[in-house]
C-alpha cells in the first residue's frame, strides 16, 4: 500500500483529461452529437461499442464532458450537465429510469412506481429546470437492462408525457457497452430512430494500457510510480484479456492494498472484517450474480453447522452486509414479492475471486476461520437446495 495523495483518480468513473490512445474516437461521438444546434432531427443518440476494458466508458464519459463545454461556450446560462449512470448492475428499465431520477433528485426512491411513471418523472424535471442534458448510459452488455422504454421517451418526449406539453430543452444521449448489448438496446427503437453505426472501439495494444496505467499512477502518487510497477499491472491484465479495465483495477489493489475506491470515490480499508463463511454463502447463493437474503442465510447456517459453531443471528448477517456494500462488493436492495410482500436481495456488484477481507474476528475458531486475502472461491460449498430468484423464498 502506497498511501497515493490523489487517491480519487482511482475510482472506476473518474474521468481523465485526456482520454489516451482514445482521442479519434472521442472526436467522432462529439461530431455525431452535433451539438450545441445539431443539423439532424432529435433524438440525438450515439453508441460506442467495443469489448470490456477497451475504453467504452472513458470515451463516453470524455465525450459528453466535451459536448458540455461545448453547450457552455454556446449559451452558459442556464448551465448544462452531464447525467451518468452505469447499467449493468441496474433491474431493468425501472431500475436504469430510477438511477436516472435519483441524479436529479437523492432522495427518491422508485419502490412502487410503474417504469413509464418514472421516466416520465426524469423528463418533467429536466424541463422544470430547463438546463440542456447528455445522458450517458454506460456498461451496456447481453442481458442487461432494457433501454427501449427509455430510448423511447427521448426519441418523441412530448408525445410520451401525458400532459402532452412540449417545451424540453435539448437532450443528447450517448450509450456504451459490448458490441451485442448496444444490438439488443438499440433493436427496440430502431429503424424508426437511427442509432447505428455504432462508434467502434478495438482492444487495446499493450503499449497504450501501459500509457494508460502509468499516467493513471502518477496522478495518484504525485510522482512517478515505483520500478516494475506499471509491467506487473499490464502484464496480468493482457494474460487475462481484459483490458484497461482490469489493468486500472490491478493498479487500484497495487496502491491501496485493496480494491480500493467504488463509485463513491471514497477510498475503503484494509479489508473488510467479514466471517468467510459469509462469503461463501454469498458465493453460493448468488452464482456471482444475485440471491435472496433467506437464500444466503441458509447457506450461512449450513456452512457454520459443519464447522461446529452458531449461525450468525440475522441481525448481525445484515450487519455484515453492510461493510460489504460500503466496500463496494455488493448492493442491497428491496424487491417486490407476491401478495403485496418485500423480498430483500443482495446484489454482487465485483467478483467475489477479488474481495479482499481482514482476518477473523476474535474468537473464531482454529480451522475454520483463517485470515484470508482475496475472498476464496465458492467450491467445495455444502448441499443446500438450491432455490433461484423465482422461488418460493420467506424472507
Amino acid at each position: 500500500m502506497l498511501s497515493p495523495t490523489n487517491p480519487e483518480v482511482l475510482a472506476l468513473d473518474w474521468v481523465p483529461p485526456v482520454a489516451i490512445a482514445r482521442e479519434r474516437e472521442v472526436q467522432a461521438v462529439v461530431r455525431r452529437l452535433d451539438a450545441p444546434t445539431p443539423c439532424a432531427p432529435p433524438p440525438w443518440i450515439v453508441g460506442v461499442a467495443g469489448a470490456s476494458g477497451s475504453g467504452t466508458s472513458t470515451v463516453a464519459r470524455r465525450a459528453a464532458r466535451e459536448t458540455i463545454d461545448r453547450l457552455r461556450a454556446w449559451r452558459p446560462t442556464p448551465p448544462p450537465r452531464v447525467l451518468a449512470v452505469r447499467t449493468a448492475f441496474l433491474r431493468g428499465a425501472h431500475g436504469v429510469a430510477t438511477a436516472l431520477l435519483r441524479r436529479l433528485d437523492e432522495g427518491f426512491d422508485g419502490r412502487g412506481f410503474p417504469t413509464a411513471e418514472i421516466v416520465a418523472g426524469v423528463l418533467r424535471r429536466l424541463r422544470r429546470e430547463n438546463r440542456p442534458s447528455v445522458l450517458v448510459l454506460d456498461d451496456v452488455g447481453v442481458g442487461g437492462a432494457d433501454l427501449g422504454p427509455i430510448l423511447r421517451a427521448l426519441g418523441d418526449p412530448d408525445r410520451f408525457l401525458p400532459e402532452g406539453e412540449s417545451g424540453l430543452p435539448p437532450i443528447w444521449t450517448i450509450i456504451a457497452g459490448t458490441v451485442e448489448g448496444l444490438t439488443t438496446a438499440v433493436s427496440d427503437v430502431e429503424p424508426r430512430y437511427p442509432v447505428r453505426p455504432f462508434v467502434a472501439l478495438s482492444p487495446y495494444p499493450e503499449t497504450a494500457l501501459a500509457s494508460i496505467v502509468r499516467d493513471r499512477a502518477e496522478r495518484a502518487l504525485g510522482r512517478a510510480p515505483p520500478s516494475g510497477l506499471v509491467e506487473r499491472a499490464v502484464a496480468r491484465a493482457v494474460e487475462d484479456g481484459l483490458g484497461a479495465r482490469r489493468a486500472v483495477d490491478l493498479l487500484r489493489r497495487e496502491l491501496l492494498g485493496v480494491r480500493g475506491v467504488g463509485d463513491s470515490g471514497v477510498p475503503h480499508g484494509p479489508g473488510v472484517a467479514v466471517e468467510p463463511r459469509v462469503v461463501r454463502a454469498i458465493g453460493a447463493a448468488s452464482r456471482g450474480l444475485s440471491a435472496f437474503l433467506g437464500d444466503v442465510r441458509r447457506y450461512e447456517a449450513e456452512i457454520a453447522r459443519r464447522q461446529g459453531v452458531r449461525p450468525l443471528p440475522t441481525t448481525t448477517l445484515w450487519r455484515r452486509l453492510v461493510r460489504l456494500e460500503r466496500a463496494g462488493y455488493v448492493r442491497r436492495e428491496i424487491r417486490t414479492g407476491g401478495s403485496g410482500g418485500t423480498r430483500s436481495v443482495v446484489r454482487v456488484l465485483t467478483p467475489i475471486d477479488e474481495w479482499v477481507m481482514a482476518a477473523a474476528p476474535a474468537g473464531t475458531p482454529r480451522g475454520f476461520e483463517g485470515p484470508v486475502g482475496p475472498a476464496g472461491r465458492a467450491d467445495a460449498l455444502p448441499s443446500v437446495p438450491e432455490r433461484g430468484l423465482d422461488g418460493p423464498l420467506a424472507d
